[in-house]
Order: structure tokens, then sequence, then C-alpha cells
């Protein structure tokens, strides 16, 4: 595992709170927990997203979930869930 990545534990307890894909067209729906590690690895490092290292896919793509989950209050729904689980 690398740094600022979650453990398979925190994978566990963070999952059930983010959204599905439902798109039925078009391409298959990029990987969430790749999705929320690029997410944290951009949080804990401070770097412009561009900067995303390629093994996280692209910023681009990390950058539309950040903003999206943001919005829809799904970092809302795991923080209260890590709370509880603390």
């Amino acid at each position: 595992m690398k740094r600022h990545e979650l453990t398979d534990e925190q994978w566990a307890l963070v999952e059930p709170h983010l959204p599905r894909s439902t798109a039925l067209t078009g391409r298959p729906p990029s990987d969430r927990r790749t999705q929320l590690n690029a997410i944290f690895w951009i949080l804990c490092t401070g770097a412009p997203w561009r900067d995303l290292p390629e093994r996280l896919g692209p910023w681009q793509t990390a950058y539309d979930h950040f903003r999206n989950w943001r919005k829809s209050g799904v970092f809302a729904a795991i923080i209260d869930a890590l709370q509880v689980k603390l």
C-alpha cells in the first residue's frame, strides 16, 4: 500500500457512502476507491490537480468526483461514519 491510500479496513467503512454509477451506456465507471485515493493524495500533499500521479488516473476525473461528491454531501456522510467509528 502506498502513502495516502485507504487500507482495506478504512475502505470497508467508507465504501457504503459512495454513490454508484447510474450510467447505462458509454465507458465503464472509474474505480471509486482509486478516485478516493486520488482525492486524498491531493488533499494530503497540497499538490495541484495536474500533478496527480498517473497510477491514480486522470486528474480531471478525480477532480470531477471530488467536486460532485463534495456538492452532494458524500464527504459529510463519510466524516459522520468515521466519527461514529472513533
